[in-house]
């Protein structure tokens, strides 16, 4: 009999594919006794004539629905709007639907699973929070039945788990390789099982490591949680932040901004989960993935064989799945200030000065990095900047970069201007793609936000067999992802004893790729004075900075002279640093003019288009050459001649 709709019938569909009706009932039924080449047929001509099952009939008949439950803790967190994804596309290519209930309260949680079984085949069950004794009692009642994100200890209920001892032990130790030895957890709900398993593994992980320090307090599963307790982190005096998942973390690092704490230079953050906003938190976040395990689709593949009426019982399954580390800038090194001091290391303690006095500076690599050393102090890390964001124009660079005595010279991603990082060799236009991170300038527009940001990818970097050189080839990728011109970058570190400091040389060669390079600046486009772009060395605040040139002391003089030496005076309390730097002209063959702020922010660099565009013609290089001092002292611009002769003599006897 034809439908009162008008519709396509079963008989029309079984016509269309040459099957019987009764094979066309056990295609759209799910059924896995049929052909697959059948089955195709049978559901192309279904979809061909848009023909929709009637699912009370279907009900009647087969006393199944094609439906299962999703019971979830909260529908706003977007963790488990991926489970949903991950399911329903799973559970569709097997002629299933999803329907879904939030329970948002333990409280409701039983009730609400039960009222979702009576509606549905199956029900998937997402981090309950009941207690053990009101789960089990559940899960008879409810079956087919898989738990998602809890541990049960009743083997006959399937499951899929994530390995968070495994997820914390990750960012614990990547914290750890940073330097950070006092830890902060904020935790997640007091009845959350994934928080109770969290909290386990951080305290087996502080039972093993006892130089190691980790407090907890109490947070939530919101953003609104990790807004809450902004003050009380920065109270605790930690290093770095565990954040319960990615949304507390999310809060964390609104308010932190607000109290204009720098993350990481100031405190580091975590977050758990690895949701997509992750990567674009500011600074984007270090986490842990879950989301590309695809738990909803494992869970799925549990309960799809538990629905299979033409499949023999089988032993109950249980999954356990490894979440994987994902670094963002979030994370840093551990303060300077809060570093363990050269005294309290015993093997260096012992040293006598002469001796540590003597010592080579040496770069080794570690963690996927490359770090500048004298004895066990950390001078400086070189990182190859793949975990940028790409509106940052991912590129190497140098962060930190500390003084003998320790105190920082760089920093990242400040709050006044995101894209700045450490020391890095930054150009605002080539050929169209910017290099430098942010805003592009646009004439007759202003700074605004372009989709032309390229990125600097390092291909190879090896040491000199003493390790006192740090060579990188490295290809710059155009905004449309072709190369644009190579570059070979060579980092030269040398002791400076007598002078209380250590001196560093950057050489980079650019030749360009197919195209010759067209190199502009705001500047060169019509904004006076924005000729930045080269070599640019981001340097934190001090309680006093100036700004020496051989024309005078002062912003005002420094910015566009075109001297070959600049000197960056800091005061900190009643002491004093300086940061040296003077482009070798005998190697790049030429002085360029000096791009300087120290009002707003202290950054400078020498531009490599000031004020006009610069050409680099096919079968040429350009050529980057710079010595720099780091001294914890007060130096003035007329002992730049005594202490380059110094540097020579030292790379001599080196």
């Amino acid at each position: 009999m034809a439908r009162s709709s008008g519709g396509p019938t079963i008989t029309q569909v079984a016509e269309a594919a040459g099957v019987s009706r009764a094979t066309v009932s056990r295609v759209l039924n799910g059924r896995t006794s049929v052909d697959p080449g059948i089955g195709a047929r049978v559901r192309e001509a279904a979809d061909r004539l848009q023909y929709r099952p009637n699912l009370t009939a279907r009900y009647l008949s087969t006393g199944r629905t094609m439906t299962v439950s999703l019971v979830i803790p909260d529908l706003g967190n977007p963790m488990f709007q991926s489970v949903l994804r991950s399911l329903t596309r799973a559970a569709e290519a097997d002629g299933y639907g999803v329907l879904v209930a939030e329970a948002s309260t333990p409280e409701r949680e039983a009730g609400i699973a039960r009222d979702a079984r009576r509606q549905c085949d199956a029900v998937v069950l997402v981090a309950p929070r009941m207690n053990e004794l009101e789960l089990e009692a559940l899960v008879p009642e409810i079956a087919p039945v898989v738990v998602l994100n809890r541990s049960l200890e009743d083997p006959r209920v399937a499951s899929v788990g994530i390995d968070y001892a495994s997820g914390m032990s990750q960012l614990v130790r990547h914290l750890e390789a940073l330097g950070h030895r006092d830890l902060l957890y904020v935790s997640g709900p007091p009845r959350s099982a994934a928080h109770q398993e969290r909290l386990s593994a951080l305290n087996a992980l502080a039972d093993t490591r006892p130089a190691l320090s980790i407090r907890t307090i109490l947070g939530g599963a919101t953003m609104t949680a990790g807004h809450r307790v902004a003050e009380q982190v920065l109270e605790s005096g930690a290093t770095a932040v565990l954040a319960f998942n990615d949304l507390v973390a999310f809060g964390l690092l609104a308010r932190l901004n607000q109290f204009g704490v720098d993350v990481p230079g100031d405190l580091s953050v975590t977050g758990f989960d690895g949701i997509e906003l992750s990567r674009f938190a500011v600074p984007t976040l270090t986490t842990v993935d879950q989301e590309e395990l695809d738990t909803g689709a494992v869970a799925w593949s549990l309960l799809h064989r538990q629905l299979d009426p033409s499949s023999a019982p089988e032993p109950t399954e249980h999954a356990l799945l490894t979440p994987r580390l994902l670094v963002g800038d979030s994370t840093g090194r551990v303060p300077p200030s809060r570093a363990p001091s050269m005294q309290a290391v015993p093997a260096i303690a012992e040293q006598p000065r002469r001796e540590l006095d003597s010592s080579p500076l040496v770069w080794m690599a570690e963690n996927g990095a490359w770090n500048l050393t004298h004895g066990s102090t950390l001078l400086s890390t070189a990182v190859d900047g793949s975990a940028m964001v790409p509106v940052h124009s991912p590129r190497p660079h140098l962060h930190p970069v500390r003084t003998l005595d320790g105190r920082p010279t760089t920093v990242v991603t400040p709050v006044d201007h995101r894209h700045h990082y450490g020391v890095s060799l930054a150009l605002p236009d080539v050929n169209g793609t910017t290099y430098w991170g942010g805003r592009t300038f646009v004439e007759g527009r202003g700074s605004t936000l372009l989709s032309n940001h390229g990125t600097q990818q390092v291909r190879e970097t090896g040491a000199s067999p003493d390790g006192s050189s740090l060579t990188s080839q490295i290809a710059w990728l155009s905004h449309e992802g072709h190369d644009l011109l190579a570059e070979q970058r060579t980092l030269s570190a040398t002791l400076l004893p007598a002078e209380r400091g250590w001196a560093l040389t950057w050489h980079s060669v650019l030749t360009p790729g197919a195209e010759p390079l067209h190199l502009t600046s705001p500047a060169t486009r019509g904004r006076p004075g924005a000729g930045y772009g080269g070599l640019f060395w981001r340097l934190p605040g001090a309680d006093e900075t100036r700004v020496l040139v051989q024309e005078g002391a002062g912003e005002a003089l420094a910015h566009g002279s075109s001297g070959a030496a600049l000197v960056i005076q800091r005061r900190h309390g009643n002491a004093w640093s300086s940061l040296v730097m003077v482009q070798d002209a005998e190697n790049q063959r030429r002085i360029d003019p000096w791009f300087v702020r120290a009002s707003d922010y202290v950054g400078v660099g020498p531009s490599l288009a000031w004020d006009e565009a610069r050409e680099v013609r096919l079968g040429e290089t350009l050529e980057i050459s710079l010595q720099m001092m780091l001294l914890d002292r007060q130096v003035t611009i007329d002992e730049v001649p005594g202490l380059l002769d110094a540097m020579s003599t030292a790379v001599r006897e080196a």
